[in-house]
């Protein structure tokens, strides 16, 4: 599965690559899943997601960073993060931080501090977004 490299206008750090393995319209109708990878040193950008998100880290260590703090993750954990709550993973690894989101909405966006590339705009989310 070809991934898309995500970077930023604004943060250097910002360096990772995602793909919609599904969304509405491509093999779900009440759901998606992004499989991405962050490069170490990198991060994913502090965001918020307008619907539930599940992630499961598949390898690499990281920290998930949240407005009351730090938490590390790594091969096997799983987290839940609510709709609207701002939050960043960062690879503290030497190896790519491998993982899988899983999202409770079939078409949804994200809302990027920093302005994200593709498309530079701070928000990304589903191809189906535009309707």
């Amino acid at each position: 599965m070809a991934r898309i490299k995500v970077g930023s206008v604004d943060d250097k750090t910002i360096d990772w690559r995602a793909s919609f393995a599904s969304c509405g319209g491509n093999h779900a109708s009440q759901s998606s899943t992004i499989v991405y990878e962050i490069a170490p040193g990198g991060h994913l950008g502090w965001h918020t997601d307008a619907t539930e998100e599940t992630q499961y880290i598949v390898s690499g260590t990281g920290e998930l960073l949240m407005e009351d703090g730090k938490y590390p993750v790594g091969p096997g954990s799983v987290f839940v993060l609510p709709t609207n709550v701002r939050h960043d993973l960062a690879n503290t690894g030497k190896e790519p931080l491998r993982a899988v989101a899983f999202f409770a909405a079939a078409m949804f966006t994200q809302d990027f501090d920093s302005v994200m590339l593709p498309p530079k705009s701070h928000i990304l989310g589903t191809p189906n977004r535009e309707g």
